[in-house]
Protein backbone atom coordinates (compact mmCIF):
# COMPACT_ATOMS: atom_id res chain seq x y z
CA UNK A 1 0.00 0.00 0.00
CA UNK A 2 0.94 2.91 -0.85
CA UNK A 3 2.21 6.06 1.80
CA UNK A 4 1.31 9.81 0.96
CA UNK A 5 4.34 11.38 2.49
CA UNK A 6 2.78 15.04 1.57
CA UNK A 7 0.45 14.72 4.53
CA UNK A 8 0.41 17.15 7.27
CA UNK A 9 0.45 15.40 10.81
CA UNK A 10 -2.23 16.59 12.70
CA UNK A 11 -2.78 19.02 16.03
CA UNK A 12 -5.71 19.60 18.19
CA UNK A 13 -6.73 22.82 18.56
CA UNK A 14 -5.92 23.30 22.41
CA UNK A 15 -2.10 22.95 21.66
CA UNK A 16 -1.98 25.94 18.78
CA UNK A 17 -0.45 28.86 19.41
CA UNK A 18 -2.53 32.20 18.56
CA UNK A 19 -0.42 35.01 17.03
CA UNK A 20 -1.75 37.77 19.45
CA UNK A 21 0.00 35.90 22.27
CA UNK A 22 3.42 36.07 20.64
CA UNK A 23 3.66 39.97 20.46
CA UNK A 24 2.39 40.58 23.88
CA UNK A 25 5.50 38.81 25.15
CA UNK A 26 8.05 40.64 22.31
CA UNK A 27 6.39 43.92 24.01
CA UNK A 28 7.38 42.60 27.42
CA UNK A 29 11.24 42.07 27.17
CA UNK A 30 11.31 44.95 25.05
CA UNK A 31 10.01 46.76 27.87
CA UNK A 32 12.53 45.44 30.21
CA UNK A 33 15.53 45.50 28.41
CA UNK A 34 15.06 49.70 27.59
CA UNK A 35 14.22 50.03 31.55
CA UNK A 36 17.81 48.43 32.29
CA UNK A 37 19.37 50.75 29.91
CA UNK A 38 17.66 53.58 31.40
CA UNK A 39 18.26 52.42 34.82
CA UNK A 40 22.02 51.83 33.96
CA UNK A 41 21.91 55.47 32.65
CA UNK A 42 20.85 56.91 35.33
CA UNK A 43 23.38 55.29 37.64
CA UNK A 44 25.90 56.33 35.66
CA UNK A 45 24.96 60.12 35.75
CA UNK A 46 24.56 59.93 39.19
CA UNK A 47 27.86 58.29 39.38
CA UNK A 48 29.62 61.02 37.45
CA UNK A 49 27.68 63.83 38.96
CA UNK A 50 28.82 62.43 42.33
CA UNK A 51 32.85 62.07 41.01
CA UNK A 52 32.56 65.67 40.31
CA UNK A 53 30.95 67.24 43.21
CA UNK A 54 33.46 65.51 45.36
CA UNK A 55 36.42 67.43 43.38
CA UNK A 56 34.88 70.12 43.38
CA UNK A 57 34.64 69.84 47.35
CA UNK A 58 38.68 68.84 47.55
CA UNK A 59 40.80 72.13 48.05
CA UNK A 60 43.17 72.53 45.52
CA UNK A 61 46.82 72.74 46.60
CA UNK A 62 48.57 76.28 47.57
CA UNK A 63 51.37 77.19 44.94
CA UNK A 64 54.64 76.99 46.33
CA UNK A 65 55.98 80.63 47.41
CA UNK A 66 58.59 82.08 45.86
CA UNK A 67 62.34 82.51 48.36
CA UNK A 68 63.64 85.74 47.68
CA UNK A 69 66.19 88.09 49.08
CA UNK A 70 65.58 91.36 50.06
CA UNK A 71 67.55 94.62 50.86
CA UNK A 72 65.72 97.68 52.62
CA UNK A 73 66.40 101.27 50.46
CA UNK A 74 67.76 103.65 52.81
CA UNK A 75 68.06 107.30 52.15
CA UNK A 76 71.83 108.79 51.70
CA UNK A 77 74.30 110.93 49.35
CA UNK A 78 75.71 109.46 46.20
CA UNK A 79 78.53 111.25 44.26
CA UNK A 80 78.14 112.54 40.20
CA UNK A 81 81.35 110.86 38.77
CA UNK A 82 82.83 110.68 35.63
CA UNK A 83 84.99 107.73 34.13
CA UNK A 84 87.85 107.52 31.69
CA UNK A 85 91.25 106.34 31.17
CA UNK A 86 94.15 108.63 31.84
CA UNK A 87 98.00 108.43 31.27
CA UNK A 88 100.50 109.37 34.37
CA UNK A 89 102.31 112.75 33.27
CA UNK A 90 105.26 114.30 35.39
CA UNK A 91 104.87 118.17 36.10
CA UNK A 92 108.95 118.38 34.69
CA UNK A 93 110.98 116.00 32.44
CA UNK A 94 114.40 117.44 31.33
CA UNK A 95 116.26 115.81 28.93
CA UNK A 96 119.90 117.11 29.07
CA UNK A 97 122.36 117.78 26.35
CA UNK A 98 125.87 119.16 26.55
CA UNK A 99 126.04 122.81 25.81
CA UNK A 100 129.73 122.37 24.88
CA UNK A 101 132.36 120.77 23.06
CA UNK A 102 134.24 118.17 25.21
CA UNK A 103 135.48 114.97 26.29
CA UNK A 104 133.67 113.41 29.44
CA UNK A 105 135.73 113.14 32.20
CA UNK A 106 133.22 112.50 34.73
CA UNK A 107 129.44 110.49 35.49
CA UNK A 108 128.83 111.51 39.13
CA UNK A 109 124.93 109.73 39.09
CA UNK A 110 123.64 105.94 39.11
CA UNK A 111 121.25 104.80 37.33
CA UNK A 112 117.77 104.96 39.20
CA UNK A 113 119.06 108.09 41.77
CA UNK A 114 116.46 110.64 43.30
CA UNK A 115 118.68 114.10 42.75
CA UNK A 116 117.74 117.38 44.39
CA UNK A 117 118.17 120.64 42.19
CA UNK A 118 122.06 121.44 42.09
CA UNK A 119 123.35 117.93 42.58
CA UNK A 120 126.44 117.60 39.79
CA UNK A 121 125.68 114.98 36.69
CA UNK A 122 128.31 114.72 34.04
CA UNK A 123 131.47 116.62 34.39
CA UNK A 124 133.59 117.86 30.73
CA UNK A 125 137.10 118.71 30.83
CA UNK A 126 137.02 122.25 31.07
CA UNK A 127 140.85 122.53 30.60
CA UNK A 128 140.53 124.45 26.95
CA UNK A 129 137.32 126.92 28.19
CA UNK A 130 139.69 128.01 31.27
CA UNK A 131 142.59 128.57 29.15
CA UNK A 132 140.30 131.01 26.95
CA UNK A 133 138.60 132.95 29.92
CA UNK A 134 142.05 133.57 31.02
CA UNK A 135 142.82 135.00 27.70
CA UNK A 136 139.71 137.09 27.55
CA UNK A 137 140.27 138.09 31.77
CA UNK A 138 144.18 139.03 30.88
CA UNK A 139 142.70 141.23 28.05
CA UNK A 140 139.96 142.52 30.09
CA UNK A 141 142.68 144.07 32.87
CA UNK A 142 144.56 145.33 29.65
CA UNK A 143 141.70 147.92 28.32
CA UNK A 144 140.58 148.80 32.03
CA UNK A 145 143.92 149.87 32.38
CA UNK A 146 143.96 151.98 29.07
CA UNK A 147 140.75 153.18 30.40
CA UNK A 148 141.82 154.54 33.51
CA UNK A 149 145.18 156.26 31.89
CA UNK A 150 142.76 157.77 29.36
CA UNK A 151 140.47 159.21 32.05
CA UNK A 152 143.53 160.32 33.83
CA UNK A 153 144.61 162.56 30.24
CA UNK A 154 141.01 164.07 30.18
CA UNK A 155 141.35 165.15 33.38
CA UNK A 156 144.50 167.31 32.67
CA UNK A 157 143.30 168.10 29.87
CA UNK A 158 140.43 169.66 31.25
CA UNK A 159 142.18 171.84 33.48
CA UNK A 160 144.89 173.04 31.07
CA UNK A 161 142.07 173.92 28.51
CA UNK A 162 140.39 175.99 31.61
CA UNK A 163 143.45 178.18 31.72
CA UNK A 164 143.48 178.42 27.56
CA UNK A 165 146.60 176.01 27.87
CA UNK A 166 145.37 174.35 25.03
CA UNK A 167 142.85 174.10 22.31
CA UNK A 168 139.27 173.16 22.61
CA UNK A 169 139.89 169.98 20.02
CA UNK A 170 142.73 168.16 21.57
CA UNK A 171 139.99 167.84 24.98
CA UNK A 172 137.63 167.22 22.70
CA UNK A 173 139.59 163.82 21.04
CA UNK A 174 140.52 162.93 24.46
CA UNK A 175 136.72 162.58 25.62
CA UNK A 176 136.30 160.50 22.70
CA UNK A 177 139.16 158.35 23.62
CA UNK A 178 138.24 157.64 26.37
CA UNK A 179 134.95 156.59 25.45
CA UNK A 180 136.39 154.32 23.13
CA UNK A 181 138.37 152.50 25.85
CA UNK A 182 134.89 152.23 28.07
CA UNK A 183 133.30 150.49 25.00
CA UNK A 184 136.49 148.24 24.86
CA UNK A 185 136.46 147.49 28.46
CA UNK A 186 132.70 146.50 28.05
CA UNK A 187 133.50 143.74 25.25
CA UNK A 188 136.02 142.36 27.04
CA UNK A 189 133.21 141.86 30.04
CA UNK A 190 131.17 140.23 28.02
CA UNK A 191 133.95 138.15 26.21
CA UNK A 192 134.75 137.13 30.15
CA UNK A 193 130.99 135.98 31.07
CA UNK A 194 131.01 134.26 27.79
CA UNK A 195 134.03 132.02 28.82
CA UNK A 196 132.58 132.03 32.80
CA UNK A 197 129.82 130.36 31.64
CA UNK A 198 131.63 127.93 29.08
CA UNK A 199 133.69 126.78 31.88
CA UNK A 200 130.61 126.37 34.02
CA UNK A 201 128.66 124.56 31.16
CA UNK A 202 131.49 121.60 31.43
CA UNK A 203 130.16 121.16 35.16
CA UNK A 204 126.70 119.55 34.54
CA UNK A 205 124.40 119.60 37.42
CA UNK A 206 120.42 118.37 37.76
CA UNK A 207 118.03 121.08 36.90
CA UNK A 208 115.20 119.84 39.18
CA UNK A 209 114.22 117.12 41.50
CA UNK A 210 113.74 114.08 40.33
CA UNK A 211 114.55 110.51 39.26
CA UNK A 212 117.17 109.69 37.00
CA UNK A 213 116.95 107.02 34.25
CA UNK A 214 119.70 104.60 32.85
CA UNK A 215 122.94 105.76 31.88
CA UNK A 216 123.74 107.48 28.43
CA UNK A 217 126.76 108.73 28.75
CA UNK A 218 130.23 107.06 30.18
CA UNK A 219 133.43 108.52 30.78
CA UNK A 220 135.56 109.01 27.83
CA UNK A 221 132.94 109.62 25.57
CA UNK A 222 132.99 113.35 23.30
CA UNK A 223 130.13 115.32 22.99
CA UNK A 224 129.24 117.86 20.64
CA UNK A 225 127.53 120.99 21.66
CA UNK A 226 125.69 120.91 18.33
CA UNK A 227 124.68 117.47 18.84
CA UNK A 228 121.65 115.50 19.90
CA UNK A 229 123.17 113.19 22.61
CA UNK A 230 121.31 113.44 25.99
CA UNK A 231 123.54 112.99 28.42
CA UNK A 232 120.81 112.38 31.44
CA UNK A 233 116.70 112.17 31.78
CA UNK A 234 115.53 113.24 35.13
CA UNK A 235 111.85 112.99 35.87
CA UNK A 236 109.89 114.84 38.58
CA UNK A 237 107.75 112.39 40.70
CA UNK A 238 106.60 114.19 43.54
CA UNK A 239 103.54 116.06 42.63
CA UNK A 240 102.62 114.31 39.77
CA UNK A 241 99.62 114.68 37.37
CA UNK A 242 97.52 112.31 35.11
CA UNK A 243 96.09 113.77 31.86
CA UNK A 244 92.33 112.24 30.86
CA UNK A 245 89.62 113.35 28.81
CA UNK A 246 86.31 114.93 29.52
CA UNK A 247 83.32 114.40 27.26
CA UNK A 248 81.78 117.50 25.50
CA UNK A 249 78.92 116.49 26.67
CA UNK A 250 80.00 116.80 30.25
CA UNK A 251 82.13 119.61 30.33
CA UNK A 252 79.12 122.13 31.54
CA UNK A 253 78.96 120.30 34.63
CA UNK A 254 82.38 120.72 35.09
CA UNK A 255 82.87 124.36 34.38
CA UNK A 256 80.38 125.24 36.34
CA UNK A 257 81.70 123.92 39.26
CA UNK A 258 85.28 125.56 38.43
CA UNK A 259 83.57 128.42 38.04
CA UNK A 260 82.36 128.22 41.90
CA UNK A 261 85.92 128.05 42.47
CA UNK A 262 85.36 123.88 44.04
CA UNK A 263 87.73 121.66 44.26
CA UNK A 264 86.68 118.68 42.62
CA UNK A 265 88.40 115.55 43.42
CA UNK A 266 90.12 112.49 41.01
CA UNK A 267 90.94 109.32 42.02
CA UNK A 268 93.39 107.17 39.73
CA UNK A 269 93.03 103.42 39.81
CA UNK A 270 94.98 100.69 38.07
CA UNK A 271 94.41 99.08 34.89
CA UNK A 272 91.83 96.88 36.51
CA UNK A 273 89.90 99.48 38.17
CA UNK A 274 89.54 97.91 40.82
CA UNK A 275 92.22 98.95 43.26
CA UNK A 276 92.41 102.85 44.15
CA UNK A 277 96.52 103.82 43.93
CA UNK A 278 95.91 107.83 44.61
CA UNK A 279 93.52 110.62 45.83
CA UNK A 280 94.25 113.99 43.86
CA UNK A 281 92.09 117.02 42.67
CA UNK A 282 91.06 118.34 38.76
CA UNK A 283 94.16 120.92 38.25
CA UNK A 284 92.55 122.68 34.96
CA UNK A 285 91.23 121.51 31.93
CA UNK A 286 92.71 122.59 27.96
CA UNK A 287 91.29 125.64 26.03
CA UNK A 288 89.82 123.61 23.49
CA UNK A 289 87.72 120.71 21.93
CA UNK A 290 89.65 117.42 20.70
CA UNK A 291 87.36 117.41 17.17
CA UNK A 292 88.37 114.00 16.31
CA UNK A 293 87.25 112.51 19.35
CA UNK A 294 84.87 115.36 21.18
CA UNK A 295 86.87 115.60 24.32
CA UNK A 296 88.38 118.23 26.06
CA UNK A 297 92.23 117.11 27.75
CA UNK A 298 91.91 117.57 31.80
CA UNK A 299 94.95 117.57 34.32
CA UNK A 300 95.21 116.79 37.91
CA UNK A 301 97.55 116.99 40.44
CA UNK A 302 98.42 113.91 43.03
CA UNK A 303 100.40 113.99 45.71
CA UNK A 304 103.14 110.40 44.97
CA UNK A 305 105.24 110.60 48.41
CA UNK A 306 105.37 106.77 47.95
CA UNK A 307 105.97 106.72 44.49
CA UNK A 308 102.29 105.38 43.82
CA UNK A 309 102.08 106.47 40.29
CA UNK A 310 104.91 106.31 38.06
CA UNK A 311 105.23 108.63 34.56
CA UNK A 312 103.01 107.42 31.19
CA UNK A 313 101.03 104.49 33.66
CA UNK A 314 98.15 103.77 32.34
CA UNK A 315 95.13 104.77 35.07
CA UNK A 316 91.36 104.62 35.27
CA UNK A 317 90.17 108.12 36.64
CA UNK A 318 87.31 108.74 38.26
CA UNK A 319 86.30 112.94 38.61
CA UNK A 320 83.75 113.56 41.31
CA UNK A 321 81.74 116.30 39.74
CA UNK A 322 78.57 116.60 42.36
CA UNK A 323 76.91 114.89 44.98
CA UNK A 324 73.51 114.10 45.17
CA UNK A 325 72.57 114.49 49.08
CA UNK A 326 69.67 112.85 50.99
CA UNK A 327 68.28 110.56 47.78
CA UNK A 328 66.80 107.48 48.01
CA UNK A 329 69.31 104.22 47.49
CA UNK A 330 68.56 100.87 46.77
CA UNK A 331 70.77 97.90 44.59
CA UNK A 332 71.57 98.29 40.94
CA UNK A 333 70.95 94.81 40.60
CA UNK A 334 67.58 95.13 42.06
CA UNK A 335 66.28 97.06 39.32
CA UNK A 336 64.62 95.50 36.55
CA UNK A 337 64.14 96.97 32.89
CA UNK A 338 61.63 95.88 29.85
CA UNK A 339 62.41 98.20 26.76
CA UNK A 340 62.46 101.54 28.47
CA UNK A 341 60.44 100.82 31.39
CA UNK A 342 62.52 100.71 34.64
CA UNK A 343 60.91 98.74 37.53
CA UNK A 344 61.80 97.12 40.73
CA UNK A 345 59.22 94.27 43.08
CA UNK A 346 58.23 96.27 46.83
CA UNK A 347 57.50 93.43 49.31
CA UNK A 348 55.03 94.12 51.39
CA UNK A 349 52.93 91.58 54.01
CA UNK A 350 55.35 88.71 51.49
CA UNK A 351 53.57 89.80 48.59
CA UNK A 352 55.25 91.20 46.22
CA UNK A 353 54.14 94.53 44.57
CA UNK A 354 55.41 95.67 41.17
CA UNK A 355 56.45 99.52 40.88
CA UNK A 356 57.41 101.51 38.55
CA UNK A 357 60.38 104.00 39.20
CA UNK A 358 63.17 106.20 37.49
CA UNK A 359 66.49 105.22 38.10
CA UNK A 360 69.44 108.14 38.30
CA UNK A 361 72.95 107.84 39.62
CA UNK A 362 74.88 104.80 39.81
CA UNK A 363 77.91 104.17 41.91
CA UNK A 364 79.59 101.36 44.10
CA UNK A 365 76.40 99.00 43.29
CA UNK A 366 73.81 101.20 44.28
CA UNK A 367 71.39 103.43 42.29
CA UNK A 368 69.61 106.67 43.09
CA UNK A 369 65.99 105.94 42.00
CA UNK A 370 62.97 107.63 42.45
CA UNK A 371 59.48 106.48 42.67
CA UNK A 372 59.81 104.33 46.47
CA UNK A 373 60.22 106.08 49.70
CA UNK A 374 63.28 105.15 52.03
CA UNK A 375 62.52 101.83 54.36
CA UNK A 376 60.41 100.01 51.36
CA UNK A 377 61.87 96.57 51.44
CA UNK A 378 62.44 95.37 47.69
CA UNK A 379 63.86 91.93 46.13
CA UNK A 380 66.86 91.26 45.21
CA UNK A 381 66.87 87.91 43.57
CA UNK A 382 64.56 85.29 41.94
CA UNK A 383 63.14 87.61 39.42
CA UNK A 384 62.73 84.70 36.64
CA UNK A 385 59.82 83.68 39.30
CA UNK A 386 58.19 86.57 40.69
CA UNK A 387 55.56 88.27 39.24
CA UNK A 388 52.77 91.75 40.31
CA UNK A 389 51.29 90.06 43.53
CA UNK A 390 52.76 87.03 44.35
CA UNK A 391 53.05 85.59 47.37
CA UNK A 392 57.08 85.46 48.92
CA UNK A 393 58.78 84.01 51.51
CA UNK A 394 61.65 86.94 52.37
CA UNK A 395 65.13 86.14 53.83
CA UNK A 396 66.73 88.74 56.26
CA UNK A 397 66.87 92.49 54.61
CA UNK A 398 69.90 93.97 53.90
CA UNK A 399 70.72 97.33 54.33
CA UNK A 400 71.93 99.39 51.63
CA UNK A 401 75.14 101.06 52.68
CA UNK A 402 76.68 104.15 51.10
CA UNK A 403 78.59 103.86 47.93
CA UNK A 404 82.47 103.10 48.60
CA UNK A 405 84.78 105.84 46.93
CA UNK A 406 87.41 102.49 46.31
CA UNK A 407 85.44 100.84 43.75
CA UNK A 408 85.07 102.67 40.33
CA UNK A 409 81.73 102.41 38.66
CA UNK A 410 81.89 100.28 35.70
CA UNK A 411 79.92 103.50 33.38
CA UNK A 412 82.17 105.63 31.40
CA UNK A 413 79.89 108.69 32.86
CA UNK A 414 77.42 108.23 36.20
CA UNK A 415 75.08 110.74 35.37
CA UNK A 416 73.11 108.18 33.44
CA UNK A 417 70.39 105.61 34.69
CA UNK A 418 71.91 102.22 35.03
CA UNK A 419 69.87 98.82 35.31
CA UNK A 420 70.00 95.08 35.93
CA UNK A 421 68.43 93.48 33.22
CA UNK A 422 65.29 91.55 32.79
CA UNK A 423 64.60 87.85 33.49
CA UNK A 424 61.39 86.69 32.97
CA UNK A 425 59.94 89.90 34.34
CA UNK A 426 57.17 92.24 32.27
CA UNK A 427 56.55 95.62 32.63
CA UNK A 428 54.16 96.95 35.06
Amino acid sequence: MTVDTNEQPHIERGHQLTAHGSDSHRHKVLWIIIGIVLLLVIVLAVVLTWRHVDAAKKVAPAAPKITVTTATATKGDIGVYLNAIGTVTPVYTASITSQVNGLVVAVHYKEGQLVSKGDPLVDIDPRPYRAMLLQAQGALERDQNLLAQAQMDLERYRAAWARNAIAKQILDDQEKLVLQDEGAVKNDQGTVQFDQIQVEYCHITAPIAGRLGLRLVDPGNVVQSSGTTTLAVITQLDPITVIFTVPEDSLGPVESRLRQRATLAVDAFDRTAQRKIASGKLLALDNQIDTTTGTVKGRSVFDNKNDALFPNQFVNTRLLVNTLRGVTLVPASAIQQNGQASFLYVIQDNVAHMRSVKPGVTDGGLTQVEGINPGDVVANSSFDKLQDKVAVVTSSPVTTNQPSTNQPSTKHVSTKPAAASPRGSSAP
